[in-house]
């Protein structure tokens, strides 16, 4: 692999106690300047910055604020804070950066002792501050000088983010894998580990429909189109395809669901057992199997008529299923909730007690604009809502994404929460010290060209599990399950992400940061 910036240039970046064992306290011989900043985009203002704060002293030190002490807009920072370390280091007017872990930079220049702190015009420029004023008293209070740059450039970065956000999908990868010590041949071993892994998947069968038609016109009376019917097809979805995803992926797969007595029940049955899938599908003569039929005209889905019965099932239905946890020999239980009757308030204390001991729990809310709530899963060793799902269970609108997902993971309890961010990506929570450096990772999205984003989510989710079960690595189990995210999303139509698939995608990324 290229070495990347992060550790080309992490001789530069040290923590504040570091540095101020390097440089001594003041008086020192060579005087030391201190800047700091977000630094989310590093631009010209920034550096006439940083320039003139060289020509005052002999050291120049940038630090700058930590990920989650950003709160401008929902889905900041752009760039993750190794990134905007290395990127400042590798400028050769700067000597050291520091990462600030707290909200203000006043414990850092209590401990570093800048001989100057230099601030921005802005700040200066209609009165000092309180947050200025504040950094004033700490300095001077060791004897240190404010400097303030002249001039009338604003160095915020933040107007130039939000007009285009920076692509820097490989760059943030990149060093994903340094920090976790991952090689892309890492990435293909966990990946051919996953054959013959035995995953039991519990969840709602929905057949997903589609009703191809021509438009003929409408009335001239009422607001009634009309239609020709062409072609219809069946396609199984729900926890059926999060199945056939993990079956594609080598996986040894059982599938538990409620069916009704039907044509839909048959044609489900033939599907997921041709697919190489072990069935335990209860059947239920008193509900349909789930069906949504989309009507489409042209490339326009103009209608979506839903055959189904969201009610509980019946403690009948539920023990047969639970009963049939315990018997089935599984290294991963998949728990995919769709809302349409097998998990709800009532059943779910019953499917989690039935969960075999040292089994690697999974749980996936997918609940649309339905009722559902990821954190009724307590403790799983993984869950995987999207960021919609995550405010929903927490009542949250407003939150940044960091203090989202650490709210998310205390609620749930869970080890591992991969927070699906769309087009952006997932942000990773590993541990709950959420205040430490290393309970977040940022991961990308890797989509090429992008078709159609319906079943990425599924595709993550089998991945990501069946990574976890081949050896508990969950850096690794994330970027294989955005790399099969993305590789759904550069399909029509949600397609079983096989693992050759996946390798076509880890050689494309690696020749891209390699400059191949």
């Amino acid at each position: 692999m290229t070495v990347s910036l992060t550790k080309r240039y992490s001789h530069k970046i040290l923590t504040a106690e570091q540095l101020r064992e390097k440089l001594g306290v003041p008086p020192r011989n060579e005087k030391a300047i201190m800047c700091h900043g977000v630094f989310d985009v590093v631009h010209p203002g920034h550096m006439r910055h940083l320039l003139y704060a060289k020509n005052k002293a002999d050291i120049l030190i940038c630090s700058l604020t930590a990920d989650k002490h950003i709160t401008k807009g929902a889905h900041r920072p752009h760039v993750p804070q190794e990134l905007r370390a290395a990127n400042l280091a590798a400028y050769e007017m700067v000597d050291y950066v520091v990462i600030d872990p707290n909200a203000k930079p006043l414990t850092n220049i209590g401990i570093i002792q800048p001989d100057f702190f230099a601030k921005g015009f802005e700040y200066t420029a209609s009165g000092m501050p309180a947050k200025t004023a504040e950094e004033s008293a700490i300095v001077e209070a060791y004897g240190g000088q404010m400097i303030f740059t002249p001039g009338d450039i604003v160095y915020s970065s933040s107007t130039l983010i939000n007009l285009t956000p920076p692509d820097i999908q490989y760059e943030k990868l990149q060093a994903v894998m340094e920090t976790r010590d991952v090689t892309f041949d890492d990435l293909r071993s966990t990946l051919d580990g996953m054959q013959g892994k035995k995953i039991h998947v519990v969840g709602d069968t929905i057949i997903d429909s589609y009703t191809q038609c021509a438009m003929i016109g409408g009335q001239t009376k009422t607001p009634t189109m009309s239609v020709l019917f062409e072609q219809k097809q069946d396609f199984v979805g729900g926890a059926g395809i999060v199945a056939k995803h993990l079956r594609a992926a080598g996986g040894d797969v059982t599938f538990s669901t409620v069916l009704g007595d039907d044509d839909y029940k048959d044609f489900a049955l033939e599907d997921l057992e041709s697919a190489g899938i072990k069935m335990k599908a209860v059947v239920d003569g008193t509900r349909p199997t789930v069906n949504k039929n989309a009507i489409v005209v042209g490339s326009y889905r103009l209608l979506k008529v839903d055959t189904l019965d969201n009610r509980s099932i019946s403690d009948q239905v539920l023990g047969e299923i639970t009963a049939g946890i315990g018997s089935v020999d599984a290294e991963a239980v998949v728990y995919s909730d769709f809302r349409h009757g097998i998990f709800n308030r009532r059943t779910i204390p019953d499917f989690i007690a039935a969960l075999p001991e040292g089994v690697y729990k999974v749980a996936d809310s997918q609940v649309a604009s339905r009722w559902g709530n990821i954190t009724e899963f307590q403790g799983f060793d993984l869950i995987t809502p999207n960021e919609r799902e995550a405010r929903f269970a927490l009542g949250d609108q407003d939150s940044g994404i960091r203090p989202l997902a650490s709210q998310l993971y205390d609620a749930a309890g869970c080890k591992l929460l991969m927070l699906k961010l769309g087009a952006r990506g997932m942000l990773v929570c590993r541990n709950s010290n959420h205040e430490s450096f290393d309970s977040f990772d940022v991961i990308d999205s890797f989509v090429d060209n992008l078709v159609d984003p319906v079943g990425a989510g599924d595709a993550l989710l089998a991945y990501s599990t069946l990574a976890m079960v081949v050896n508990g690595k969950e850096s690794q189990a994330s970027i294989l399950g955005a790399m099969a995210a993305a590789c759904e999303c550069e399909y029509d139509g949600n397609i079983p992400i096989t693992t050759e698939a996946i390798h076509q995608k880890i050689n494309a990324v690696e020749k891209r940061i390699n400059f191949d």
